[in-house]
């Protein structure tokens, strides 16, 4: 199915969580945010938020520094 990741569309598996997705991109989801459809999914609800046809994502870095 076609979803849009930071701007990107690209395909991914049927049914995908958050979780899953992040795994395949290889992403670590520790320092990260992620956002659907500009609504922030919390830490705890990404093995259960499943992807939809034309969502749109996006995966934050937090960085530090000063």
């Amino acid at each position: 199915m076609k979803v849009s990741i930071n701007g990107k569309k690209t395909d991914i598996e049927n049914g995908a969580t958050i979780e899953k997705l992040l795994v395949s991109l290889g992403i670590r989801p520790e320092g990260i945010a992620v956002e659907i459809n500009k609504e922030i999914v919390p830490r705890a609800g990404h093995g259960r938020t499943i992807i939809k046809e034309n969502d749109s994502i996006e995966i934050i870095r937090m960085a530090g520094g000063g």
